[in-house]
């Protein structure tokens, strides 16, 4: 294949996948335009692009979710008109989606069978799919436990499940959407080696995810997605992270911004034996205790909800804790004397949420309007509660421009922006506070790369004006890019803080796992 920005592959290859102009618009928005792409047979084939890009919506009409506007599909060289997901299976396209397609009470036996017991009655089909099952795990080095109950099972575990799964009905073609989101890096290289046995057992993978390591790791061929269009097709051997970050967002991005040393001063907060219950009693932390300083990133890693979460709200004051201590700024906050958000502000805190949508911003107000939630008694913008129009639009034109936020529009309403705008007025909010404590959650979460670059400085920059700043995010790379030192967090407990200096994915991956190697909590 060629390394060229044009169609891949040639006529006289063998293709598992040929998809020919596809289009496909909802309202005014093309997600589709013009897509060509063709997929080599018994090869892994990368689909990589920002956030709306347009990847989702091309491998959705691949497996039968949406019907495309216009164009052709063809698999092994059959044009197919695939109305839905039924018929994909029947033509051999299996999906191993982001979030899992299991029912947790059932044994992994009982999930993949579920629908496919055959006409023998559900004994002889059970008896059928537990040898056929026996089978595919031999034959595609797939080790799961036939009669555990899923809910028992790690996450790599039950993703192999959804694997065998799609394999048990036939599946010569995988789509693995965003696969590793939810993976310790310990099982992300163990999800590698099978999709490499796949490979080598002539199934044809098609990876969809927005990591450029794992497009380098894993893939044969990459195509590459910016605005609804196909732009270019290449060999993996023949590009690079920084080549493929710039056909991405169509400029040069700069993937690790510049980390000087911290300058770690005095503790801002310090948090003793905290624990948290849910409202039915079950513990989601259990005895936490950390310190954070000014000046320094400590960053908080793990696996997706470990209590990395309910850890945020806490300090937030948006949830109350159970037990424990936690000092800010001289004030003693417990179960019997909370806080709540207004009053954890009022400290100097200044709290980036994990879900902008839900927590951090209203989405039918101007930009204007979110750029002051919880700064309403901002003196500078009007008496008490009633704004100056005049002063909250220049204040909010100011952070716009000093935030890069596109269209730079402030009577725009928030939800016409973007992801990544949207997160920087948060940010920009925020950070605009001066405050001594910001606690951050997920900051590029569903952000393009152009945007993830101008986040990391902007903390950067805030860490060496002497904040501290908690970093709370499940894309490991990140904590490792950002932080001075690394807590990490399995099933709500603290396994241990690692320096920036000694981390490394092995390292933390065990540790998120809840396999300790000595690291000393502190």
């Amino acid at each position: 294949m060629s390394s060229k920005t044009e169609k891949n592959g040639d006529t006289k290859s063998p293709f598992a996948i040929a998809l020919k102009a596809i289009n496909k618009q909802f309202g005014p928005v093309r997600a589709n335009q013009d897509i060509d792409l063709n997929v080599r047979a018994g090869t892994v084939h990368g689909i990589i692009g920002e956030n709306g890009a347009g990847k989702s919506t091309l491998v959705s009409i691949l497996y039968g979710f949406y019907t495309a506007d216009s164009g052709t599909i063809s698999v092994n060289g059959t044009p197919l008109n695939i109305k839905g997901s039924a018929d994909a299976i029947a033509h051999g396209i299996g999906m191993v989606h982001q979030h899992f397609m299991l029912v947790p009470i059932f044994t992994v036996l009982e999930n993949i069978i579920l629908g496919h017991e055959g006409q023998k009655g559900l004994q002889a089909g059970m008896e059928d799919g537990r040898a056929e099952l026996e089978r595919l795990s031999n034959q595609y080095g797939l080790d799961v436990p036939l009669d555990a109950v899923v809910s028992e099972l790690p996450v790599g575990i039950q993703q192999r499940v959804e694997i065998l799964k799609a394999l048990y009905r036939g599946a010569k073609i995988l789509i693995l959407d965003e696969p590793t989101g939810v993976l310790t890096p310990q099982e992300t290289d163990q999800l590698f080696e099978i999709l490499k046995t796949l490979r080598q057992q002539g199934v044809t993978i098609l990876l969809i995810t927005h990591k450029l390591r794992e497009i380098m790791a894993i893939t044969d061929y990459v195509s590459v997605m910016r605005g609804g269009k196909m732009v270019a097709h290449l060999d993996t051997g023949d590009t690079d992270p920084t080549k493929l970050a710039e056909l991405m967002v169509g400029r040069p991005v700069l993937l690790e911004a510049d980390y000087p040393d911290a300058n770690i001063k005095d503790v801002q907060l310090d948090v003793k034996h905290l624990s948290y219950q849910d409202s039915a009693g079950a513990p989601v932390i259990s005895d936490i205790s950390f310190a954070l300083h000014a000046g320094e990133i400590l960053g908080i890693a793990g696996v997706s909800g470990n209590g990395q979460s309910e850890l945020l709200e806490i300090l937030a004051g948006i949830l109350q804790p159970t037990d424990g201590d936690i000092h800010i700024a001289g004030k003693h906050i417990t179960a019997e004397q909370p806080l709540g958000p207004a009053e954890v502000k009022a400290l100097g805190v200044a709290h980036v949420p994990e879900d902008r949508h839900a927590v951090g911003m209203v989405l039918p107000f101007s930009a204007a309007e979110t750029s002051v939630l919880g700064y309403e008694t901002n003196e500078a913008l009007g008496d008490s509660w009633f704004f100056s129009p005049s002063r909250l639009k220049t204040h909010c034109a100011k952070l716009m421009q000093a935030f890069d936020v596109r269209p730079a529009n402030p009577s725009l309403k928030s939800s016409q922006f973007s992801g990544g705008n949207q997160q920087k007025i948060v940010l920009a909010r925020e950070i605009s506070s001066d405050p001594k404590i910001l606690l951050v959650g997920q900051p590029t979460r569903g952000v393009d790369i152009g945007a993830i670059e101008f986040i990391h400085k902007e903390l950067i920059a805030l860490r060496d004006r002497g904040c501290a700043i908690l970093l709370v995010s499940v894309e490991l790379d990140e904590i490792l890019s950002l932080s001075d030192r690394i807590m990490v967090m399995n099933n709500g407990q603290h396994m241990g803080v690692v320096s920036r200096d000694e981390a490394d994915p092995q390292k933390l991956g065990l540790l998120m796992a809840g396999i300790t190697d000595g690291a000393a909590a502190s």
